[in-house]
């Protein structure tokens, strides 16, 4: 290593990427590009610094595979930042298995972060757990063992493990201290928030609300009780999780049951919920009998589905309570807007990804919401990202995609 590269890299690594550049900036041999590339991305130049590192990359010889990885792994972190989720997570794990294998557990542990939070982000809390599984924060020095407890804080958030979320960020906040950059201990700061913060609200029988933090919702759902869960559209009981995301039909028809309890729901109002109808008709009321039928298949042995003179009423097993868990604010696109409620630019590709849904349907939903002005589209073609204010006052952890809520 050269007087100039090493001048840069001690630039770098006391955060001074300016100085960086100014050793490196008219070289062109990989370990400068590298270093440029990292230096460029502090600065906040994302899309350069994913080019130059790109090229480092590939300017590097077959025999220089550690110097590969450790370019394999910082465009990694740039796309993270930049929310691409289009390269496959298979060339950072082989990156990491080369740092390893070679005795850089630094940069190793670094591309397991990464691979954990890209998870996190695209609601896949099981493999997030898996890499983090062997990391301990405690043993860490302090900038990565700050990333790795607010890693772990989000991932038990994200399953409402509230006490290992409340441990992990009190040894985030230590780290953070410990690193004096504040920019990470803003980060903790905004994340021990979210404890404080409304994230749902509980409906009552007379359509009164209050507002539940997470706490609350954690008690709720270990009450026993049988939760219609509007946050992340499905039905909870105990350790039972019935998944009614992908039949918004009879999502709907649990929901208007749920909020009628222990009354009974007329079936006008069924059918105007669920087929969006004012006028119904008996082709009308066939259906709305045909779709009960399935849902009450799928609830049972959690609850009863019971016809009344007027309509239905739903009818829970065991003495449960019924418990409507609804959103901090009702509207369409409500995971789309939490994801974008973070600040960063999302591209459609990396929403749809997140979302299981396709591309053409989030672009249609960003559309109507660009056009009720409730986000921004910058850049253009390939290069559009969409942006939204981060909301403030509540936390929307619950509308966050997850493949599934943990148990």
């Amino acid at each position: 290593m050269d007087s100039l590269i090493a001048a840069a890299a001690r630039a770098l690594a006391a955060g001074d990427a300016l100085r960086a550049l100014q050793h490196v900036a008219l070289r062109d041999d990989p370990p400068a590009l590298a270093l440029r590339g990292i230096a460029m991305a502090q600065l906040g130049e994302l899309a350069r610094s994913r080019e130059l590192l790109r090229r480092a990359a590939r300017g590097f010889g077959q025999h220089e595979v550690l110097a590969r990885a450790r370019c394999v792994v910082a465009e990694a972190e740039v796309a993270l930042a930049l929310r691409d989720f289009g390269e496959p997570p298979a060339a950072l794990a082989a990156a990491a298995d080369v740092l390893a294998a070679r005795g850089d557990h630094g940069n190793a542990l670094q591309a397991r972060l990464i691979a954990a939070r890209r998870w996190l982000l695209l609601g896949r809390l099981e493999p997030a757990a898996a890499l983090l599984a062997g990391t301990d924060p405690a043993g860490l020095p302090p900038l990565p063992g700050a990333v790795a407890a607010l890693a772990r804080a989000e991932l038990a958030l994200r399953s409402l493990q509230i006490d290992a979320a409340e441990a992990a960020l009190a040894q985030a906040d230590t780290a953070a201290r410990r690193a004096g950059i504040p920019a990470l201990q803003a980060e903790v700061a905004q994340a021990r928030a979210v404890l404080q913060q409304p994230a749902a609200r509980r409906i009552a029988a007379d359509g009164s609300a209050r507002s539940l933090r997470l706490t609350d919702v954690a008690v709720l759902m270990n009450s026993g009780a049988l939760v219609l869960d509007a946050c992340r559209h499905g039905v909870r009981a105990g350790d039972r999780w019935l998944a009614l995301a992908r039949r918004p039909i009879l999502f709907s028809l649990a929901r208007t049951l749920a909020e009628a309890w222990p009354g009974d729901a007329t079936r006008d109002t069924l059918i105007a919920r669920a087929f969006r109808l004012r006028e119904p008709d008996d082709t009308h009321r066939a259906r709305l009998r045909v779709e009960i039928g399935r849902l009450r298949a799928l609830l049972r042995g959690l609850a009863d589905i019971d016809a009344t003179p007027r309509g239905f009423a739903l009818t829970p097993l065991g003495g449960r309570d019924v418990a409507v868990l609804a959103p901090p604010t009702e509207g369409d696109a409500g995971e789309l807007m939490a994801l974008l409620a973070d600040g960063a630019a999302w591209s459609t590709s990396a929403l749809a990804l997140a979302l299981g849904s396709s591309q053409r349907q989030v672009q249609r939903e960003l559309a109507g919401l660009e056009a009720a002005g409730r986000v921004r589209a910058v850049g253009q073609t390939r290069a559009r990202r969409w942006l939204a204010l981060p909301l403030t006052g509540f936390t929307t952890i619950l509308l966050l995609p997850a493949a599934a809520p943990s148990a």
